[in-house]
Formats: structure tokens, sequence, C-alpha cells
């Protein structure tokens, strides 16, 4: 009788114990501290913590139509101490890819045990994980979204472009190797298009290799390339923005401009100018100076006479096609300094000297700077001058 008087009041210490050990089964995801833009790289760490013995386990990482992700390494199981009290520890790391701005879920996740019981037997438990929510804003640039810590351009030529043997194909193989992002994320292959070229794509190649700090990502171009004609051509550049994750900035990589032509093609030229044609130093310095002279005295008989009104037109037709804008300048040392205020300034004298001269002036040409200024959240962060600079001067509408 004393024993199960014993027992009864032993019973609910037992419960305790039991609950406090049901407790110590815990799984949670980890984030660090970080506002990622759409297609930047969010580490997280799914860690589990476990007092009983495992028999078998299973977790999948859900997938959801909000991001891209992927396993970095296998799951690291280990002995630690937690409070004071031993426990095996899971850890396994994810990478995840946001696909659009705004909250972004992630989970719950349900790690599937069974155990092995006192009595030698089986049995199962299901141990859950509470979703995270994670605020992703949006990318800071209207082009494709591309966020690596590191990018790179590795550009070889198969021979010099510019001096190709007679009816020689030059093979271009353009290498671009990001850190931290995934194959698809990666720009589609540039078109290499001219009248005077004769081009073929090999097929594209694009590998990834699984880090524990995060993906190495790589996509391969191979042109084989022939002009038609022994006239020389050149290959524009191809410009490739992305977000630098690691500065918050955009940037731009740049596949280089390349000269094309046949050796033969210019040692004809070079040929044709050596003979009794050719107009020496002199020459061509007295040719510049006379068509400059009577260009200015042209000009200057027009203006004798001349209505202030078509004085007035003739003056903003020399500013139009002169190549020197004196707006460019500010613009130039207000991006340096990336003193927006200043940027804003020049931006708008730059477009009040193209709408004076009938110049045509690109729409909504300030809405990013703007925004850069005048946002809720303003500052430089994700706003890049230079690029903004760039960009204003080369759009035309």
């Amino acid at each position: 009788m004393v024993i199960r008087h014993a027992l009864l009041l032993m019973l609910p210490i037992l419960l305790a114990l039991a609950a406090s050990g049901s407790r110590a089964e815990t799984l949670r995801l980890i984030v660090p501290e970080m506002r990622p833009v759409v297609g930047e790289m969010i580490p997280v760490t799914v860690r589990g913590e476990y007092t009983t013995r495992i028999a078998l386990e299973t977790l999948t990482f859900p997938d959801s139509d909000a991001y891209d992700w992927m396993q970095l390494a296998r799951d690291d199981w280990r002995q630690e101490r937690v409070n004071g009290r031993a426990v095996r520890v899971l850890e396994r790391r994810i990478a995840l890819f946001p696909r659009k701005a705004g909250p972004v879920t992630i989970g719950p996740l349900t790690h599937h045990l069974t155990i092995a019981t006192d009595t030698g037997g089986r049995a199962p438990l299901d141990v859950l994980a509470e979703p995270l929510t994670v605020q992703v804003a949006p990318y800071p640039a209207d082009s494709r979204p591309l966020a690596a810590s590191a990018l790179k351009v590795e550009d070889t030529l198969s021979a010099q472009a510019s001096k190709l043997r007679d009816g020689e194909t030059l093979i271009r193989r353009v290498t671009l190797t990001a850190d931290d992002t995934l194959p698809h994320l990666l720009p589609s292959r540039p078109i290499v298009r001219q009248p005077w070229l004769i081009s073929f794509s090999a097929p594209e190649v694009r590998e990834m290799k699984p880090t524990p700090q995060g993906p190495e990502t790589t996509v391969i171009w191979e042109w084989h390339l022939r002009p038609k004609t022994g006239e020389p051509g050149v290959l524009p550049p191809v410009e490739i923005p992305w977000f630098d994750t690691v500065t918050r900035q955009m940037r731009v990589a740049q596949i280089p401009a390349i000269p094309f032509g046949y050796a033969s093609f210019e040692a004809n030229r070079t040929s044709n100018r050596s003979g009794t044609g050719r107009l020496s130093l002199s020459q061509l310095a007295i040719a510049c100076a006379l068509f400059t002279a009577g260009l200015l005295a042209g000009l200057g008989l027009a203006l004798t006479g001349a209505s202030p009104h078509k004085k007035t037109r003739i003056r903003k037709l020399l500013k139009r096609w002169s190549p020197h804008d004196p707006t460019r300048r500010a613009l130039r040392t207000a991006a340096r300094t990336n003193d927006l205020i200043a940027l804003r300034s020049a931006t708008e004298r730059y477009l009040k000297r193209r709408r004076v001269l009938g110049l045509p002036v690109p729409g909504s040409a300030t809405a990013e700077l703007d925004r850069a200024i005048y946002a809720a959240k303003a500052g430089t962060e994700g706003f890049d001058p230079e690029r903004f600079r760039r960009r204003l001067v080369r759009r035309k509408v």
C-alpha cells in the first residue's frame, strides 16, 4: 500500500519529466539579418536538437512558387552541449533565391523521426519547424535580375581578330562565372549579328558547383565567326548589369568590343596609301586647314546681314551638330562624388539644354534618381550614380 501511494505521488513528476523530454526535440529555421533583393541568395540553416535515440529520419525542404532553392552540403549530424545537456544536433544548409519582391514565407518544415524506445521498440515522432517570413526588396534596376557576390567575364579568341588569314574562322569563347547564383538566373546568350559577318553558335554550357558558402555557376558561350568580305568591322561590346551583394550596388560587366577583319585587306589598303596618290602629312594638314577656313568663312557670310531670328537658328544648329556638350561635365563630376542632389541639378541642366536645342529627351529620365532621393527610405543603397549617368546620356527616347 505504501509503495502504491508513493507511485501515485510520483506520477505527476514523471509526467512532467516526460513532457519536458518531448519539448527537448526542437526544429527551427535560421536566417541571418539581411534585406535581400529579388534573385539574391538567402542562406537558410535548418537546425534540429534531439535527446532521443533516432533510428530513422526524413526531412524534406518545401518547394514554393516564391523561391528557388538548393541544398549546399550534406546534412551535418554532431553532438553538442546545449544549456548543459548533451543533445544530438542536425544542421542542413540551404541556399534560397526569391523570385519576387515582398514577404516570402519559408516553411513550415516537419522532421519525421522514428525513435528507439526504452523498451526496445520503435515509435514515430514528428518535430515541426514554424514558418519564417523574409521581406524581399525589389531588384534595383529595370534589367533582368542577376544578383551575385562576384562576377567575372573571360573572353578568349583563337586568333587576333583584326588580322585573320584569308578565309580563317575565328573561335570566340566567353566564360561568365558568378558566385551565389543559379544557372538559369544568368543572362541568355548575347546575339552576335552583323551584316558583314557569318556567325555560328556552339551549344551553350551552363554548370553549377555547390560549395558550403554558396553555388559557383558558370556559363560558356562560343561562336565561330568569319567575315563575308575582307573589309574590317567592329563587334560592339555587350554590357551585363548585375547587383553586387557585397557592395549593395548595381555594377556592369562587359564583354569587350573586338575589331574584326582580314590582314590582307589592311595590307592592301596600306599599299595603296604608299603609292603616288598618297598625301603627305603636311599636305593633309594644309587640306584640313583650308577646309576649316572655308567652313568658317561660309558661316560668317551666312551670319552677316542675317536677321536675328535666322542667326539664332544657325547658332542652335551649330550647337546641335557640335559633339561638345558642356552639361555632361557636371554630370560626370556629380556622379563621381556620389552627390545625388548635385546629380539631380546637373541632370536637369542637361535635359533643359536638349529641350532648347530640339534634341530628343528620354521619358521619365529622372525617375530612378528621384526614388533614390525622395523615397521613404532614401539613400544611395542600390543606386549607382555612374550607371545612371551612362544610361541617361545613351538614351534618346
